[in-house]
């Protein structure tokens, strides 16, 4: 992201009011080892805003408190999201985030998309949306029916469970033949 985009997506979170955890790695603005911001927004979000540079995403999904997240829309990321039954504000860049991007907003339902052009206002709006909106209340509700779909698989008998299980099982067999 640009330092552009980072001051967008600081004042636009600013400016929605709300409580917020912020992972923001050093390295996130393109060209710039450590990322900063302005100490003006520092200042109005000090008792209501945490930032730090790293964490254990799957957990912070998990946590109750949190009510959505703001997602480039790996891989990982998308599926944690699903098993954590929470809804993502997406904003993908390449590879396999704008697909993911599309079927977690306009197939499943569970995500809201950011334009690439990223303007302050446009940000509190989806936040606020998602966080205090009924279109974000729809998505709660469909996350959920996703997190059980998602952990039905993998317990022990689902699908993925199976298959799983079926491809170690291959790779036993191929390896000691």
């Amino acid at each position: 992201m640009t330092d552009h985009h980072l001051k967008e997506f600081a004042w636009g979170i600013a400016n929605s009011k709300l409580p917020f955890l912020w992972i923001m790695r050093p390295d996130v603005v393109m060209g710039v080892e450590t990322s900063s911001l302005p100490q003006e927004f520092l200042d109005e979000v000090k008792d209501r805003g945490y930032i730090t540079s790293w964490c254990f995403q799957d957990q912070v999904l998990a946590h109750p408190s949190v009510g959505g997240f703001l997602t480039h829309c790996g891989w990982n990321s998308t599926l944690e999201a699903i098993s954590s039954g929470m809804p993502t504000i997406c904003w993908p860049f390449f590879a396999e985030q704008q697909t993911n991007c599309r079927y977690l907003c306009n197939t499943w339902k569970i995500g809201m998309e950011i334009n690439h052009d990223v303007k302050r206002d446009d940000i509190k709006e989806i936040v606020m949306e998602m966080m205090e909106g009924e279109k974000g209340k729809e998505m709660r509700h469909k996350c959920l029916e996703w997190k059980k779909k998602a952990t039905e698989a993998t317990d022990l008998g689902g699908l993925s469970y199976n298959n799983f299980h079926k491809l170690v099982k291959e790779v036993l067999h191929e390896n000691s033949a």
